[in-house]
């Protein structure tokens, strides 16, 4: 278990503690109160081979086998310092009602930590503290002065925000404006990748096979209106062309090149209601080089290092930090 440390045994900075507990990985980040990241620390979540995620149950049972070995691992940065603040994700998005069972293992985890440590405990969204480790990765902590929009792209969530500065919120809020009206980037990556045998999550294995694909990738564009897309008659397509051509290569760069046109669309369809501003894209699925170079020739746009993309607590971290330095 975790040895809580109290204010009267500090050794250099005190210490921010992030938790996030999503439907895939246990995460748990350190940073100093000046915002120096110290650890970030993660767990994946098993899933077996052929299907296409977790159930909420299977997903609490796996994080609460995965905190003692978590905890364990970051009791070397935490020993001998105090603990100043804990921030932890407890719901998918900053919207009344949004609500997933795995998130409650977090929760209470935190809650014991802060209260051993005497440490305020501070709430968030999970999709927060996504764009939160992306704006902290790419250097661009300063853009929340501003309104900005930000993409969060992954295998629950395919989303565009409007998100303007919220001081009581730890730094920002994020007003939902556009996004799918079916399945997420990450789900048809997913189901796809699973269809043509690949194992779950399938997005890092995919891009492989889409990097070594050196032929022409055949173009469609997705039904995008309104600012939202419809992405279900990708998964159709994309399973057909494997079933005649039985290439995984060529599969998977179609898939991406798709996904990439339809998320630029999404973008200049914000931008034609909302003007031009810096973009943040976040999620796991923006972790894939090729949607990401696309992106990049296209927009000015701030992008998470790829182990920030995916699932994990640093940007929890930062807000609570951020909510602990307002005191």
């Amino acid at each position: 278990m975790m040895e809580p440390t109290f204010e009267g045994a500090s050794i250099g900075l005190p210490l921010v503690i992030g938790i996030d507990t999503s439907n895939y990985t246990t995460s748990l980040a350190i940073l100093d109160i000046e915002g120096k990241l110290l650890a970030n620390l993660k767990r994946p979540l098993p899933v077996a081979q052929g299907e296409r995620g977790l159930r909420q149950s299977d997903a609490v049972f796996s994080h609460v086998k995965n905190f003692p070995s978590l905890t364990e691992e970051a009791q070397e940065y935490i020993k001998g310092r105090r603990i100043a603040a804990v921030g932890v994700s407890t719901r998918p998005r900053l919207q009344e009602g949004s609500y997933m069972p795995c998130f409650l293992t977090g929760q209470a985890f935190a809650s014991s930590i802060a209260l051993a440590a005497m440490a305020p405990l501070y709430t968030f969204s999970h999709q927060c503290g996504h764009v939160m480790a992306a704006l902290y990765s790419a250097d661009c902590l300063s853009w929340t002065k501003d309104p900005f929009c930000a993409f969060h792209v992954s295998g629950g969530t395919t989303e565009v925000l409007r998100v303007c500065e919220a001081p009581d919120f730890g730094g920002f809020k994020a007003e939902l404006v556009g996004g799918t009206k079916d399945l997420n980037a990450g789900q048809i990556i997913d189901r796809i990748g699973v269809y043509m045998g690949l194992s779950f999550p399938c997005g890092i294995e995919m891009e492989k096979l889409a990097l070594s694909f050196k032929g022409k990738i055949p173009r469609r564009k997705m039904k995008v209106e309104n600012g939202y897309a419809n992405l279900s008659g990708l998964e159709n397509i994309a399973c057909k062309m494997y079933d005649e051509s039985k290439d995984s290569a060529l599969c998977s760069a179609f898939v991406f090149s798709v996904l990439a046109e339809t998320l630029e669309a999404l973008c200049l369809q914000f931008f034609e209601k909302y003007g031009e501003m810096p973009v943040v894209f976040a999620g796991g699925v923006m972790s894939n080089t090729l949607i990401r170079s696309k992106l990049e020739k296209r927009f000015r746009a701030a992008f998470a290092a790829p182990e920030l993309s995916r699932d994990n607590a640093l940007g929890i971290a930062e807000l609570a930090r951020r909510k602990w330095n307002q005191k």
